[in-house]
Parts: C-alpha cells; structure tokens; sequence
C-alpha cells in the first residue's frame, strides 16, 4: 500500500527515467517500486533504485508524501507515495531486473515538466495524472 519514486540525478543534472514493457514506446518516469514488509525504507528505497536503473544512490532529500485513495471495480485501496532526491556518481544506467525494466535513460528535469509530463497526461488515465501530480509536487519541491 506505499511506493517510493526516485528523482535520481547524475553529476551533470540528468534524471534518470524508466519505461516499464507495459508502458507505449514515448512513456517515461522516474523509477520507484515498493518496499518490502519489514524491510528498512531507505535500504528498500536504495535496492529499488539499483534493481530498476543499475545505479549505486544516495537519497538527499525528502520532497513529497502523498496519500491517495484509489477507487476500482467497487474496491478502495489507500496508498501512499513517498518522493526522493537521490544522487549518483554512476553514469551507466544499467536495470538489473529486465523483466519489470523494458528500458532505462537519461532525462532532463525540464523534460519531465514538459514533454513527458504531456504524454502521459495525454494517456488520459488516473494513474498518470497521480504520477503526474507527484513529479509537479517533486519538481516545485526542488525549486525551492
């Protein structure tokens, strides 16, 4: 009932970006998956991003926390999504778990705001406007 998404950038400002083998050819975000129970947040957080990007990070920053409620089929599922800068040295983005991973590169954080963000709004589905929302939250979050 939680995930994390990771804004991990690289020593030139890129973001790293995934496209997971269910997503259309042009659709992007950043990496994140969920925590394991009993599992340690920010060592979960950590394996999340080498298992989905192949890259060694350092979480920096807390930027959002999103509680949400998701309504489908007569169900209601309560989630939470917790947002993170995190940093790497690494320039190789290498997924280490090619089945959940089609594909991974580098972004820019100007490319998420803009044309990515208008492709997965364009998708015209909740999950992409919640993943939008959540990148907005983030982006405003380290403009400040």
């Amino acid at each position: 009932t939680h995930d994390v998404t990771l804004f991990i950038l690289d020593p030139a400002r890129r973001i790293a970006l995934i496209r997971k083998p269910q997503f259309a050819v042009d659709v992007w975000r950043p990496p994140g998956g969920g925590i394991k129970p009993g599992e340690d947040f920010i060592a979960g957080a950590v394996r999340e991003a080498l298992e989905e990007t192949g890259l060694h990070v350092e979480l920096r920053r807390y930027l959002v926390v999103s509680d949400a409620t998701f309504h489908n089929a007569g169900r209601t599922l309560r989630w939470q999504t917790h947002v993170f800068l995190a940093e790497t040295g690494d320039t190789e983005l290498e997924p280490a778990d090619t089945e959940e991973i089609a594909d991974a590169r580098w972004g820019t954080l100007e490319e998420l705001a803009g044309a990515l963000r208008e492709r997965l709004l364009a998708e015209n589905r909740g999950f992409w406007r919640y993943r939008v929302a959540l990148h907005d939250a983030a982006l405003a979050a380290l403009s400040d």
